[in-house]
């Protein structure tokens, strides 16, 4: 891929080529000779040469490089020079997850498959990561900016800016990164690079997915409950899923229904703020493949306490 090309595609970095603006660079639109459309992201130029934004820049294209999965964005390559540094990657149709559950116009196509479908991506990237790579890879900003769909809605975890391999030694301490709302509570005391900060992540985006916004709120009141010293069951835990999900969507029927139980019950457990007690990304894959035994009750019935461990089970 000639560096000419991608000047002439994206018409010397044009503000009307822009397609998005992440933490250390612009990302545009490109399309190339042969007809291939790209996305490049351009390191933000400064005056004193940022070097948080240069080792974001090579972090990513070390985290990239070697890597090969269905459900992670492709570096095609990447540039850096005097006049521009710049990654090439494959380009993604739908744009971010984020963006489409904001999209009311498009968020109704996004269904309950689609969505577990993409719940069951990130959680294969992940895993792969986590388990597959040698060294670990620690992505450490998983947000739903940061899961990109193509025009299949297929997931594909993207900006690896602030990635790490985990090394095998304890050595593992670095500074704070992470999405506001995304981040580990336990990143607040002590910033070790753990792939239980990224399990976390996983369990808001994935949430965020089947209730088609942020769960912050949710999250704050089933944890604070949980961690409170009274017996009586706070009334978040009466709250019905049915209730909760996307109201935009019809709720969904049968199996679809049982895998969003499971896929919420699992983002529960993601959540929970003993690291060690979150499961691992390869346990969260296996369960989600798993053809769980029918809902012992009506999806209508089932309530958050009850997917937390308060108030019998449900599968």
């Amino acid at each position: 891929m000639l560096y000419e090309h991608i000047i002439e595609g994206t018409e010397d970095f044009n503000s009307k080529n822009c397609i998005g603006t992440g933490g250390y660079g612009t990302v545009y639109k490109a399309e190339l000779p042969t007809g291939q459309v790209v996305a490049v992201k351009k390191l933000h130029s400064t005056q004193d040469g940022d070097m948080a934004d240069l080792k974001a820049f090579q972090s990513e294209i070390h985290a990239l490089a070697g890597i090969r999965h269905r459900n992670i964005v492709k570096l095609y390559g990447f540039c850096s020079c005097s006049q521009n540094s710049f990654l090439v990657y494959e380009f993604m149709e739908k744009g971010s997850l984020r963006n489409i559950l904001r999209n009311k116009e498009e968020v109704t196509e996004f269904d309950w498959v689609l969505r577990l479908n993409v719940v069951k991506g990130m959680a294969e990237a992940l895993s792969y990561m986590h388990h597959d790579c040698s060294p670990p890879l620690i992505h450490r900003d998983i947000s739903s900016s940061n899961v990109l769909l193509d025009s299949e809605y297929v997931a594909h975890v993207s900006d690896f800016g602030t990635a790490r391999l985990l090394k095998s030694d304890s050595s593992n301490w670095t500074s704070f990164a992470g999405t506001f709302g995304y981040i580990a509570p336990e990143l607040a005391y002590g910033s070790k690079v753990d792939s239980k900060t990224d399990v976390y992540s996983f369990g808001v985006v994935t949430l965020e997915t089947i209730l088609g916004k942020h769960p912050g709120e949710l999250i704050s009141s089933l944890f604070s409950s949980a961690s409170s010293s009274s017996s009586s069951p706070s009334t978040v835990y009466h709250l019905l899923l049915n209730e909760e999900i996307d109201q935009r969507l019809s709720p969904p029927m049968n199996q679809v229904a049982e895998e969003v139980v499971v896929a919420v019950k699992l983002a529960l457990s993601c959540l929970h703020s003993n690291p060690q007690s979150r499961p691992t990304m390869r346990q969260v894959c296996q369960a989600l493949s798993t053809r769980w035994p029918p809902l012992s009750k009506p999806f209508s019935m089932i309530t958050l306490g009850e997917l937390l461990g308060h108030g019998g089970e449900t599968t």
